[in-house]
């Protein structure tokens, strides 16, 4: 069973920076992009960028754009969030998600890791 576990959360203090991982495991991975996604609560799901394992091309959130970078290492079936200039407002559990093909939905989920920004 293939699953997706990040790491790296914490509490950072604003303006600081945090790098998550997310590792992919098990028999048959099988990925066409991988994403990040964050959800603060009381609010929606909300995405904040993808790469493509093939190519690395990434796509971000306006939201984040600048501050924040993936990357992926296709050796270790891992992709990275690295996250600077952390604000209060960045304060979620962010999750990373696979994309089988290039014409499914996000099907397979890792199990999120928490990130506070203090003031």
């Amino acid at each position: 069973q293939v699953q997706l576990v990040e790491s790296g959360g914490g509490l950072v203090q604003a303006g600081g920076s945090l790098r998550l991982s997310c590792a992919a495991s098990g028999r048959g991975f099988s990925s066409y992009l991988m994403g990040w996604f964050r959800q603060a609560p009381g609010k929606e799901h909300e995405f904040i960028g993808y790469i493509a394992w093939s190519s690395g091309a990434t796509v971000y959130a306006d939201s984040v754009k600048g501050r924040f970078t993936i990357s992926r290492d296709n050796a270790k079936n891992t992709v990275y969030l690295q996250m600077n200039g952390l604000k209060p407002e960045d304060t979620a559990v962010y999750y990373c998600a696979s994309r089988s093909t290039v014409l499914s939905t996000y099907d397979i989920w890792g199990q999120g890791t928490q990130v506070t920004v203090s003031s």
